[in-house]
């Protein structure tokens, strides 16, 4: 009998604790959050410190091939989106190591994998990229 005044304190306790440990879920409706931009495949959405970005397609892939030598490295252009505020999208080129202007800043695509290779061919889907903004103001 002296223990019930201590079990009905510690089942809160402890009940609290149990729920404290729950995980957060987003509700249906919420989109589930975007990853960074650092490993982002055609078609997806990702946000690169600031502006939302979506890499559309491939227009070139003249880079020099890992398994040759090349008197020019070659370059990788690719059409992308900016998702602006209200959804609005704004198509727009980069070129692999060069900076593009972008909202208040400038973005770069700072890498691009697979490499390419005389033996392999590079399907859409298997693209992948790594960009980095830098922020005007």
């Amino acid at each position: 009998m002296q223990n019930m005044p201590r079990l009905a304190i510690s089942l809160p306790i402890l009940l609290f604790a149990l729920t404290a440990c729950a995980t957060a879920r987003p509700a249906a409706d919420e989109p589930p959050p975007l990853p960074e931009a650092s490993n982002v495949a055609l078609g997806q959405r990702a946000y690169a410190d600031g502006p939302i970005i979506q890499p559309v397609a491939v227009l070139e892939d003249s880079r020099c091939p890992e398994n040759v030598t090349c008197v020019w490295a070659g370059q990788l252009r690719l059409k992308m989106v900016w998702v602006r505020p209200g959804g609005r999208l704004q198509p727009f080129e980069v070129t692999l190591g060069k900076q593009t202007p972008l909202a208040d800043g400038t973005i770069q695509l700072e890498s691009v994998s697979p490499a390419r290779r005389t033996d392999k061919v590079i399907r859409p889907e298997d693209y992948r990229f790594a960009f980095r903004f830098m922020g005007g103001l």
